[in-house]
């Protein structure tokens, strides 16, 4: 029993263990197969996957290649727009209804400059230079219906302007005068006033030659309509002023006249051209022809003009009032008048200095002088009898000889007027020549009245000279350079001995140097001259004086010295003149009587010649100072004669 009971486990324990192998070997297989299922599964996903992620990066690339080539498109399109745009640009400039007026015409012509400004910096596309040429001459048709608008536009106006002053019956008259004034340039800035916007837009492009070009032809324009409009008033004005004023009158009547209307006419211009208006030379070819008429019509009268006076206040007018004051006040507006301003101040001068020259050679050099000139001292006499105000400037000129009274005015006017250099040429010819002058009066005098009236004369007019060229800031010397060939003579004569060799360059007597001339300098201080002619006629005058005086006194002196040497040298031996040997008591010009002559000569000298003397000093020289400097040596030379 038991052990059916245990065959019956244990079959059921094999059935068991084979139904357990048998689930073992199923689960395992299922097992197997389903681990491959899902290996193979993953390798399927991962496979998925990488080709996703590839799709993916393929689609972004060829997005990225999208944009690119979008980008592309749209760049050549940009491009390509430029050179489209002459066909649009061709139909519009070609078309019947452009012009000018049109809404279209600048904006067309900006895109223009853009499409030049483009081909121009790109010559490397295909047809670029083709294109080129075919902009330009878009753009040259569009500045030529520019040119032609501004042209029949000023014509109109200037057209609109004459006709309205020939209504108002007003005819030319000054432009700043009510109806002229307002017809002249109101009405013109209204008529023309369509054109402003042009010209802004052409200043704004002026930095291209093209419309520099044609910023300057309007500016042509502009100013041949204006002086159409204004040349034949103000040629009438300056006639009338020419006709009715004295020269300098009429310079500074013309002068600022001309620079109203040229004020006026800037600021038209500014109204215009408002970038323009400084630079002056635009203006020029209204402003030439103007101050032209001005120079023209005073230019004959400058050159007919010989008074220094008027040419003198011609120079001040032009220097200070027009130029220096008028000018700088006026700024720009004026500033066009400038060059013709000092054109007709350099006429002047130079007219100032011929007349001064002539002046000089024909009223001071060639000076001839009459009786009346020269009589000295009488002229002084009567001066001193008729005024006692010897301080009048008229009566001081009085007693002065007259080539000394047209030097000091001459060079007092010229002074401020001419420059330095000029100046000091004629000043240091007008000293020489006065000089000259003065001496050759003084001879004559001291032949016509005394030696001393001479000398006193020479005395007081060189120091009025030199006292009134003191002020003067300028140096009175001028260096002559001239050549000297007086040392060839000696050169040829020893060549021609055979002492030196023509063709020896190696010596210092070479060809070069040997012909060479020599540069001698000779420089003339007329300042220096004055001074020497001066020290001297006083050193004339002074011994004069001393030899009036003390004369006979020095001629006893002489003899008694005469005789004591002859004593002396008779006690030594000496064989000597027997007439000399004598004493000096038993002399004849030692006698009592001699003596006593001699003294009531010398008494007679000192009492009556010598005041006299002073007096006439005292009639030439005024100033004390100076008689004392003259007398003290006079003084002197009396004292030490009677010690």
């Amino acid at each position: 029993m038991k052990s059916e009971t245990e065959e019956k486990y244990r079959l059921y324990e094999s059935t068991l263990e084979e139904r357990v192998n048998t689930c073992d070997g199923i689960l395992q297989q299922q097992v197997d197969d389903t681990q491959n299922l899902f290996e193979e599964l993953q390798s399927l996903h991962s496979s998925v996957a990488i080709k996703t992620q590839t799709l993916h990066d393929a689609c972004d690339q060829l997005l990225v290649e999208k944009q690119r080539l979008i980008g592309f498109a749209e760049a050549l399109r940009s491009r390509l727009n430029y050179f489209d745009e002459l066909e649009n640009a061709s139909t519009s400039f070609y078309s019947q209804t452009m012009n000018i007026g049109n809404e279209q015409f600048l904006p067309l012509l900006k895109r223009l400059d853009d499409c030049i400004l483009y081909v121009e910096n790109n010559p490397l596309y295909a047809e670029s230079a083709v294109y080129l040429v075919k902009f330009r001459q878009l753009q040259s048709r569009a500045l030529g219906m520019i040119r032609s608008h501004v042209l029949s536009t000023l014509k109109a106006a200037s057209s609109q302007v004459q006709a309205a002053i020939r209504g108002s019956g007003s005819g030319k008259n000054a432009v700043t005068e009510g109806v002229e004034a307002s017809l002249i340039y109101v009405r013109f800035k209204a008529a023309a006033g369509e054109l402003k916007p042009v010209f802004n837009e052409i200043e704004s492009r002026s930095s291209k030659k093209e419309y520099a070009q044609v910023l300057s032809e309007c500016h042509s324009l502009f100013c041949e309509q204006r002086l159409y409009l204004i040349r034949g008033m103000v040629q009438q004005r300056i006639s009338e002023f020419a006709k009715k004023e004295a020269l300098p009158s009429f310079t500074r009547s013309g002068c600022a006249y001309l620079m109203e209307a040229c004020q006026f006419e800037h600021q038209l211009f500014a109204h215009f051209f408002p970038a323009s208006a400084s630079d002056v030379s635009s203006m020029a070819p209204l402003m030439d022809p103007l101050c032209t008429h001005l120079y023209d019509t005073l230019r004959p009268r400058l050159i007919y003009e010989g008074n220094i006076d008027s040419l003198c206040e011609l120079v001040d007018i032009l220097k200070a009032e027009v130029l220096g004051e008028q000018l700088s006040r006026r700024g720009k507006s004026a500033a066009g008048l400038r060059p013709i301003l000092q054109r007709i101040l350099a006429d002047v001068l130079e007219r100032l200095a011929f007349c001064a020259r002539t002046h000089i050679r024909e009223g001071i050099a060639n000076f001839r002088p009459s009786d009346e000139d020269l009589d000295y001292p009488g002229k002084l006499e009567r001066s001193t009898i008729s005024s006692a105000n010897v301080s009048d400037n008229s009566d001081m000129y009085a007693t002065w000889y007259r080539p000394l009274e047209k030097t000091v005015s001459c060079l007092s006017k010229l002074y401020h007027c001419l420059e330095s250099s000029v100046f000091t040429g004629l000043a240091l010819e007008a000293v020489e020549v006065c000089t000259a002058s003065l001496q050759s009066a003084s001879k004559v005098i001291a032949k016509r009245a005394t030696p001393m009236d001479g000398q006193l004369f020479l005395i007081k007019h060189l120091l009025i000279l030199r006292e009134q060229i003191a002020p003067f800031e300028i140096e009175f010397s001028v260096t002559h350079k001239e050549l000297d060939f007086s040392h060839l003579l000696d050169h040829l004569r020893r060549i021609l001995r055979g002492q030196v060799s023509l063709f020896d360059w190696s010596r210092s007597t070479s060809l070069a140097r040997t012909f060479s001339p020599r540069i001698l300098e000779n420089q003339i201080d007329a300042r220096k001259e004055l001074e020497k002619g001066l020290k001297s006629t006083c050193e004339e005058f002074i011994m004069s004086i001393t030899k009036l005086v003390v004369d006979p006194m020095l001629s006893f002196v002489t003899k008694v010295t005469a005789v004591k040497v002859a004593l002396s040298s008779g006690s030594q031996g000496q064989n000597l003149d027997s007439v000399l040997a004598k004493p000096l008591k038993t002399q004849a010009f030692a006698s009592p009587d001699k003596v006593a002559e001699l003294v009531q000569k010398v008494g007679t000298a000192i009492q009556q010649d010598l005041p006299k003397a002073m007096t006439k000093l005292m009639l030439y020289l005024q100033n004390p100072s100076t008689r004392l400097i003259i007398f003290k040596p006079i003084k002197s030379n009396i004292v030490e004669a009677h010690i």
